[in-house]
């Protein structure tokens, strides 16, 4: 989702709510790009204000950064203008991705004097720049010179005006002719040409608009018909009044608890057609909602890097596994005709008398199906030595047999054990949650523990901390769900008691789960529980994303731990089965 204008008008409205009037206490600049202003007004707030080319962001926060030693110079010349100024307002220019707050204060001579500090949020052109009370400026947290911009240079002493490298129009000023003009008469996709005609409208934004006005996005915008474009205007003449009049509602779209959309207005494209596993959350701050969207964006990126050589691991491992797999397969199904071999040897035993010296073949009834059968033979061989060699042909590919379905259970069981180590990668969400499964593919012999070469010490087993998911029913039942393999050993022998429940999805990997039931007789659990806590054994499976799952559950007592068996790996009898969908949007996730 992009920073677009309508979350810089819901922001602008917010911040000005909260912090006009209120008092600049501090000033610091944690990174070459980033302001935090600590502010009192009734309250002590924190904005934090980042530049970042790849990242600039506007927000009302409560953590800290650690700053310099040494404090840079645009922190310094904030500092001295800024030393107990007053906030007179929080604006936006029309529906432009900047924020401009005017402050006020005693200069030098004891002067009330207004500066603006002006935040602009444009992606790579990002920057800050603070001007006097004329919009001359006195410096900014990036230079542009002409040498950089031939549009606008940010220097020093330079009138500051936001560049309209494109001209659009604003839709809050939007006259139907401006529509037909700057949208309607554009030879693109309406969507496109909504969101390259108009100020502060992102692709998903138009995306909304065009699904609120009941057209297609893809339909060229130079067709739509003119009661069509009438309709359109006022689709947007009532969007934009709601924007005027400061009604907003913060929202993030969660698909499968990743975050993927945020917007300031709510988004009945995604509210009307759902997908599977995504849910909208709604914020009554729209700092809360970039706050939490870019932490958790972050926290999703960043576990994918560090997972990423461990992946690459498990990735091989599995590729190696499967080739072996399909290789022995092949090599068993070539064992299948070792019964004709034997067949042959005991037919020929039997009437090998009649065969004439030199002949190629013989004929001979198959007493075991009473089908006349015709054997080939070495004209070179008698024929018992020709019985022989099919005994000896059907010996060498019987004890081949043997093997290979010994080789093809290891593969296999080393094969789905690297599918569950794969998912149990998806499902982390923390590096205590890498740390575990690291831990885990090294107690499998898939990885060696680093020795540290300076101390040359024996290398010592990881002390884990993560902790398993933590449901709680609608029933008010608590629900566990294993994240890795170590863990679901840990929460099936080690923290279930054998009148809880166990449940697994049934030949796929998935995460163990258990049903707590805190003493109470099987006979008096709610079925509602019981499906609960299938659908949970479901989503946490390979099987997640389709529309039915089968999952076996059973109590905790019968689940059983085969001795030398891989971790995660159990075994059960007689169990019962039921069909789940995956879908746990209703359930709720406990924190730990």
């Amino acid at each position: 989702m992009a920073f677009d204008g309508i979350t810089i008008a819901n922001l602008a409205k917010e911040l000005n709510d909260t912090l006009a009037g209120g008092r600049i206490q501090k000033v610091a600049q944690p990174e070459k790009d980033e302001i935090i202003l600590t502010i009192k007004q009734y309250d002590i707030y924190k904005l934090f204000l980042s530049a970042d080319a790849s990242l600039p962001l506007v927000y009302l926060t409560e953590s800290t950064k650690p700053n310099p030693l040494t404090a840079p110079n645009f922190c310094m010349l904030l500092r001295k203008h800024f030393n107990s100024a007053r906030i007179i307002s929080i604006t936006q220019p029309g529906l432009e991705r900047s924020l401009d707050i005017k402050i006020e204060h005693l200069d030098e001579l004891g002067d009330l004097t207004v500066k603006h500090l002006i935040i602009e949020i444009m992606g790579k052109h990002s920057n800050i720049i603070l001007c006097d009370e004329n919009y001359v400026i006195v410096d900014s947290i990036k230079h542009i010179s002409g040498f950089v911009s031939s549009v606008r240079e940010v220097l020093p002493g330079r009138n500051y005006f936001i560049p309209q490298t494109v001209e659009k129009a604003n839709p809050l000023t939007l006259t139907q002719e401006e529509l037909k003009q700057f949208v309607l008469d554009k030879p693109m996709p309406l969507s496109k040409a909504l969101y390259t005609g108009l100020t502060g409208i992102s692709p998903v934004m138009a995306e909304e608009l065009c699904h609120r006005a009941s057209l297609s996005s893809d339909i060229p915008a130079n067709t739509i018909s003119e009661d069509f474009g009438v309709h359109l205007y006022k689709v947007l003449e009532r969007f934009t009044e709601s924007i005027k009049e400061g009604i907003f509602t913060p929202c993030i779209v969660f698909q499968d608890d990743a975050p993927v959309e945020f917007s300031a207005v709510p988004l009945s494209c995604y509210e009307e057609h759902p997908k599977e596993g995504m849910e909208i959350k709604k914020y009554s701050s729209i700092s809360a909602v970039l706050e939490d969207y870019y932490a958790k964006k972050n926290q999703i990126t960043r576990i994918r890097q560090k997972s990423a050589d461990l992946r690459r691991i498990v990735n091989t491992a599995i590729e190696r596994e499967a080739k072996k797999y399909d290789l022995q397969t092949k090599q068993l199904k070539d064992t299948e005709k070792r019964e004709n071999y034997k067949v042959y040897g005991e037919l020929i035993t039997a009437y090998g008398y009649s065969v004439e010296p030199g002949s190629k073949s013989m004929q001979a009834l198959n007493y075991y199906t009473n089908e006349e059968i015709t054997i080939p033979l070495d004209e070179t061989l008698t024929p018992m030595e020709n019985a022989k060699k099919y005994f000896e042909k059907y010996n060498k590919l019987k004890r081949t047999h043997e093997a290979l379905s010994v080789y093809i259970k290891e593969t296999k069981e080393a094969l789905d054990y690297m599918e569950t180590v794969r998912l149990s990668l998806d499902l982390a969400l923390t590096e205590d949650d890498l740390n575990a499964i690291k831990e885990e593919l090294i107690e499998s012999g898939y990885l060696r523990r680093h020795i540290d070469k300076n101390t040359k010490k024996k290398p010592q087993k990881v002390k884990l901390k993560n902790t398993p998911l933590h449901y709680l029913s609608s029933d008010g039942f608590h629900l566990y769900v294993g994240k890795n393999n170590l863990q679901n050993d840990e929460l099936t022998f080690q923290f279930a008691t054998g009148g809880d429940w166990w449940f697994h999805a049934k030949g796929v990997p998935g995460s163990h789960v258990i049903l707590k039931t805190g003493g109470v007789a099987t006979e008096d659990l709610p079925d509602r529980v019981f499906e609960e806590a299938a659908a949970l054994a479901a989503y946490y499976s390979k099987g997640r994303d389709g529309e039915k799952v089968e999952i076996d559950y059973i109590e905790k007592k019968h689940v059983k731990k085969p001795a030398g068996g891989k971790p995660g790996f159990v075994v059960y009898y007689t169990n019962y089965s039921m069909i789940a969908t995956p879908d746990i949007s209703a359930m709720t996730l406990l924190e730990e």
